[in-house]
């Protein structure tokens, strides 16, 4: 109601200054910002007031008029009715911080900018046409496990909350989750209080972001023991088994091909190289053991894992392990789970779907457009850290943004 008020007061206050009106549409969000539908920014002495765009669901939108107040106006006059702050400068610290302030504060500097629209536009058709692809691809490699029975072709994993994260920040996004892993936690009759935490979502949605704030409130508030799993180094171990295969067969591998090593016994014995439980200091980790090798992930993951043999080979060994991987990705969460761990699984609902967990959450946007426009936000900062120095002023940086922008734009159409 406040913000209704404030509309009012502002329809009032420009009639009597009969300052020349702008139409605005104002959203009031659950979260009680105010927003508006368009791209128009108010100004107030120099601050900008403009919000990139509005949540899904709208308590009330009432239409008012406004004016751009002159630069005599109070600066405290429009907070003061409202009770919002203003986007931030475009600072060094703010670029450096590369969050989602950084990229929001980015994509407001350029609401009404054609040049940005273009950008994000061309980012977005990009992040969308490569999700595509990669759901392609993993999908042959479901098919090809569900072919050979590996995994289940009538499993149907439990149904997926929906989580809208438009127009909210990682905080509120991590907050509507933990809503129902807290009531699920409390109901539960597991004594260990361990879990599990599906999260899918398009590229762009925030997942990465929401898993590190979901992890840290669930440390620091629920003083849960937290595990962050990614599919990813079970992948490399079992490619470099594959590549140390090649390299000791040389001519069965015809100088190392690597389908070669790809046969159904090999995979299988390659699998069973590999072992999950608690090794070193008492912590859980995933043992390589075989071919001459033993090693525990944690300690080669940045070096054997990441050799070029494994990271040139990744693509072709994981289109035909999808199933051997899920399986022992399932079983190692399982048994973190019951010794009261939480486990936080971030990735494409065809491989974490095998998972059993009814804490299963997609993130998704309302508004499409903020993929593109956040990639792109990303991108200039990441340009902008390249070019301007240290304790760069904030002239300097809006104008090594424009530079960046203009540069990318001219990339894109190329």
């Amino acid at each position: 109601m406040r913000f209704l008020q404030a509309a009012t007061i502002l329809q009032s206050t420009a009639s009597l200054l009969r300052l020349p009106p702008t139409t605005l549409a104002f959203v009031l969000s659950p979260s009680k910002q105010l927003l508006h539908t368009s791209s128009s920014i108010i100004a107030i002495s120099r601050q900008k007031y403009p919000f990139v765009s509005p949540p899904q669901k709208l308590v009330s939108i009432t239409t008012t008029t406004t004016t751009q107040l002159q630069e005599t106006s109070p600066k405290s006059y429009f907070s003061s009715l409202t009770n919002f702050s203003p986007m931030p400068d475009l600072t060094y610290p703010l670029l450096t911080a590369q969050n989602a302030t950084t990229t929001n504060t980015i994509i407001n500097h350029y609401a009404t900018s054609s040049e940005f629209t273009t950008l994000s536009t061309f980012e977005g058709s990009s992040i969308l046409q490569r999700d595509e692809e990669d759901a392609s691809k993993l999908q042959k490699g479901i098919d090809i496990a569900k072919a050979k029975g590996v995994i289940d072709p009538n499993f149907v994993p439990e149904e997926y909350i929906t989580v809208d994260v438009l127009g909210k920040n990682p905080e509120e996004v991590a907050e509507d989750i933990l809503l129902k892993v807290r009531a699920e936690d409390s109901s539960s009759s597991n004594n260990n209080k361990g879990g599990v935490v599906v999260l899918c979502g398009l590229s762009g949605t925030g997942k990465g972001t929401t898993v590190a704030t979901l992890k840290h409130k669930l440390e620091s508030d629920d003083g849960k023991q937290v595990v962050c799993w990614s599919n990813g180094n079970i992948f490399r171990s079992v490619t470099l088994l594959a590549a140390t295969w090649c390299e000791q067969h040389p001519e069965e591998s015809n100088g190392g091909d690597i389908t070669k090593a790809l046969t159904k016994d090999n995979l299988a014995s390659f699998v069973n190289m590999l072992t999950f439980g608690k090794f070193k200091d008492g912590k859980y980790d995933t043992r390589i053991c075989g071919l001459g090798l033993d090693y525990l992930v944690s300690e080669v993951q940045n070096t054997e894992l990441k050799a070029p043999k494994v990271s040139k080979n990744i693509p072709t060994v994981a289109e035909v392990t999808q199933g051997e991987v899920i399986l022992f990705a399932a079983e190692a969460i399982r048994q973190m789970g019951e010794d009261g761990i939480f486990v936080l699984l971030e990735g494409r609902e065809q491989t974490v779907n095998y998972v059993r967990t009814p804490l299963r959450f997609t993130l998704t946007l309302s508004d499409m457009s903020l993929i593109g426009k956040r990639r792109a936000a990303q991108r200039l900062a990441a340009g902008v850290l390249d070019e301007v120095k240290e304790g760069a002023s904030v002239e300097e940086i809006e104008v090594a943004l424009d530079g960046q922008l203009a540069k990318m734009v001219k990339e894109a159409s190329t």
